[in-house]
């Protein structure tokens, strides 16, 4: 059998496997989100609302259709650059690997079941970014980033620190592997250049925050109850996350961020399949200076940060594995003459397996009440056919190089 087309059946299983978990309608959260808007001057949030409400009614329906645009059009995106990725090197079982364990990642469960939710632009918008940024086009690439917290301040933690890393990277010499060999000045002033206008609005989003940001909650409130489809409780908890100060969630939530992020089942669950796909990276990017995966490390922790001003624990331990997805794509586009995957281990096996099981079997923790589709029984049997596909690339392939 064709081994391209088997590669794709593999990711689309996978895909398919993690939505179908929790696939869903948008919830009163996210709907709500994109009902914000600027009509009662300018809050933090209001810039997709505001977009939205332009050039369409602004109902359930719209809302759905928009959410589920954004959704496809994220999965159709990572497929397409997976895919490619994948099949540009003939000895990519480590590639296989580590395209599996994240398509069957929470981040992907999630993704379905917060349909809706503005994380998923934000993402669609960083991998705009990057592109920008491996193409030379800085200013382009600011300007996004400054859309993209004025949509939504998580941007600040998802997508400024892998735009970082790319600059960094890209601006490696060819045919060098060190930071050693980075001008450190152009380096710098493309910094300033690129971080300049969006600090200048997360100033002036936090400022506006504590000072003004509680003067619409009544408003918001009833603006959200009056819409008909969204319940008190719903609009009361949004109201109150549109209008309450930063310094507010930061000395709610920073207690409890060392047990979030140290002592959490989360820190196993959703560890352990970091490590690997970690692990992969590096097996196919060992050449290059070790401490770019250091870098590369530090922006994919840097979402768990998050822990310290907002509650929804399982929903921020997946964002790491979509920053590991975007570094491996990074490093492939820079780095791609001294990819080296060898020969894999079977302590890597043995990891791989165990990432699987833990992205795969355990139910996740749902909003709204919710649980996942499939009992332990039937999400084994989904399992077989995936492990046997990767069986048989994987046996293809020693077949290959015999």
């Amino acid at each position: 059998m064709n081994r391209k087309a088997l590669i794709l059946f593999l990711y689309l299983y996978a895909l398919a496997f993690s939505v179908l978990k929790t696939a869903r309608f948008p919830n009163q959260w996210s709907v709500a989100h994109w009902m914000m808007d600027y009509r009662f001057g300018f809050i933090k949030r209001g810039l997709a609302g505001e977009i939205f409400g332009f050039f369409f009614e602004k109902n359930e329906t719209n809302i759905l259709i928009l959410s589920v645009i954004i959704l496809l059009l994220l999965y159709g995106v990572l497929l397409t650059i997976a895919i490619k990725r994948t099949n540009k090197t003939e000895d990519n079982t480590n590639r296989i690997l580590f395209y599996s364990v994240f398509f069957l990642s929470q981040y992907i469960v999630f993704s379905a079941h917060l349909i809706g939710y503005l994380d998923h632009l934000i993402f669609l918008m960083t991998m705009i970014a990057l592109y920008l940024i491996r193409n030379k086009k800085m200013i382009w690439a600011s300007a996004v980033l400054s859309v993209g917290i004025l949509i939504h301040e998580i941007t600040f933690f998802l997508m400024l620190p892998i735009c970082l890393f790319a600059l960094i990277i890209k601006e490696i010499p060819e045919h060098s592997l060190s930071l050693k060999s980075i001008n450190k000045k152009k380096l710098f002033e493309k910094m300033a250049l690129f971080l300049l206008v969006p600090f200048i609005v997360l100033a002036g989003i936090i400022g506006y925050q504590e000072c003004y940001g509680g003067n619409h909650h009544l408003q918001i409130l009833e603006y959200l109850i009056h819409t008909g489809f969204i319940n008190d409780k719903v609009a009361s908890l949004v109201s109150l996350g549109y209008t309450e100060s930063f310094t507010s969630f930061l000395a709610e939530e920073s207690p409890h961020f060392i047990q979030r992020v140290f002592v959490s089942t989360c820190t196993i669950i959703y560890g352990i399949p970091m490590i690997f796909m970690g692990v992969m990276i590096y097996r196919e990017f060992r050449k290059i200076n070790f401490y770019i995966f250091g870098l590369l490390a530090l922006a994919c922790l840097s979402p768990l940060l998050l822990h310290a001003i907002a509650w929804d624990t399982y929903r921020i331990w997946s964002f790491p594995f979509m920053i590991l997805f975007l570094g491996f794509w990074i490093l492939d586009s820079k780095f791609n003459s001294v990819v080296q995957s060898g020969k894999i281990s079977k302590w890597e096996i043995l990891l791989f397996i165990l990432s699987s099981a833990l992205v795969s079997l355990p139910s996740n923790f749902l909003f709204d009440n919710e649980v996942e589709r499939f009992s332990l029984g039937e999400r084994i049997l989904v399992l077989l056919p995936l492990f046997l596909t990767i069986f048989y690339l994987f046996k293809h392939r020693i077949q290959n190089f015999k």
